[in-house]
């Protein structure tokens, strides 16, 4: 095994074990899910750091997890390799001792201690913690305070603060493994302790600070999430069905008397499948084949309005609700005028939005190509999704 402070991969840092803390169960990220589970950018928040502590050599990587979270944790971590889980305690503290407890005495020499609510973990911020370890028992990432500080009397202010001896601290933070595990395991403090280096510095350990980063600051409640989502996100959406004898015609959800109808597994409604991968387009959720793949029988002849249901449903998870959607028919028969107001309704009654803001059109290729030989009917749509706030 490398000793602490050797390079143990190829990019240059140490080789290290890590504990992220990830076993909160509060909902402020106002995603139905404990934060650390809550989509950020594009991911779970969780998983930015671990893939960045996965990227920088970290093994074990242990994750502490509530109760029950199984299986949403294997989720948002699939593909990671080297991370395991642990079921964590009641304080954050507990969380993190149970997780060290599971790293075995040969598989570190050092480890680093993360909260997942902190999702950017530059790679200079954690060599500069292992360089550290050189001269202390411990090292922590911390930041100047800037503002003026005060100690307050209930609602009055008691005294000026000294801002300069003072440091905001952040995670990870880093520590020699069997130095900080035996720490937690002699800790006898009646209270808990905000964080492993005060667990440490009980301990008798030094703590070294280094620079920290403002891109790691720590993501709490429901605006956090909110503002790292675009405005506005649009997406575009394209099908294609053949027409076939003894076949319904369903457009926009309404059944449409013809001599022929769309062949497909399930209603085969261009319209809203065009509509429905529109908006699985804008945040970035794959296709409808992905969702309801024509291979699977329950799909068969399912209407399509449950298809698109799910994809509005999808997008209010990830923070949006439809702005619009405007959709055109490409075919030359049957003429769609006439229903056209009745499609724009019952997609707006599907979608959950006014009508004003259901757009549906219809044109012709001339004659030309499958649709202008009747053989097909094509659509398209583009959908604009709006954020919640």
């Amino acid at each position: 095994m490398n000793s602490p402070l050797s390079t143990g991969d190829q990019q240059g840092i140490a080789s290290f074990a890590a504990v992220i803390v990830a076993a909160g169960k509060g909902l402020r990220a106002g995603q139905g899910v404990p934060k650390q589970f809550a989509m950020w950018r594009g991911k779970p928040l969780l998983r930015h750091s671990c893939e960045a502590l996965c990227v920088m050599g970290a093994f074990p990587i242990i994750v502490a997890i509530p109760s029950g979270a199984e299986k949403i944790a294997a989720s948002a971590l699939s593909g990671l390799e080297g991370v395991r889980f642990v079921t964590g305690g009641a304080t954050r503290q507990e969380s993190v001792h149970l997780a060290l407890e599971e790293i075995g005495p040969n598989e570190a020499e050092i480890v680093l201690i993360h909260d997942a609510a902190r999702p950017v973990l530059p790679r200079n911020v954690v060599e500069r913690l292992i360089e550290a370890l050189q001269r202390n028992h411990g090292a922590i990432p911390v930041l100047q305070v800037i503002d003026s500080l005060v100690r307050a009397d209930g609602e009055t202010m008691a005294s000026r603060a000294a801002r300069e001896e003072l440091r905001r601290v952040q995670t990870p933070q880093a520590f020699r493994f069997a130095e900080i595990l035996a720490a937690h395991r002699a800790w006898t403090g009646e209270l808990n302790a905000g964080d492993d280096a005060q667990v440490a510095q009980a301990a008798g350990m030094t703590i070294g600070l280094v620079q920290g980063d403002e891109r790691m600051r720590k993501l709490t409640v429901e605006e956090d999430f909110m503002a790292d989502i675009p405005s506005i996100r649009v997406g575009t959406g394209y099908d294609v069905h053949r027409l076939a004898e003894g076949e319904e015609l369903w457009l926009g959800g309404v059944k449409i008397e013809h001599s022929r109808g769309l062949a497909g597994h399930s209603d085969a409604d261009v319209a809203i499948h065009a509509a429905v991968d529109a908006i699985l387009g804008a945040i970035g959720a794959a296709d409808i084949g992905q969702h309801f793949p024509p291979s699977d029988p329950k799909w068969k002849g399912a209407k399509s309005d449950q298809f698109l249901a799910h994809a509005v449903q999808l997008a209010g998870e990830a923070g949006y609700r439809l702005g619009n959607v405007d959709i055109t028919i490409i075919c030359e028969a049957p003429k769609l005028a006439p229903h056209r107001e009745a499609m724009r309704q019952r997609l707006a009654e599907i979608i959950g939005i006014e009508i004003a803001a259901v757009s549906v059109k219809a044109t012709t290729t001339e004659r030309l190509g499958f649709t202008g030989r009747g053989e097909g009917i094509a659509a398209q749509a583009v959908a604009t999704l709006q954020r919640n706030d």
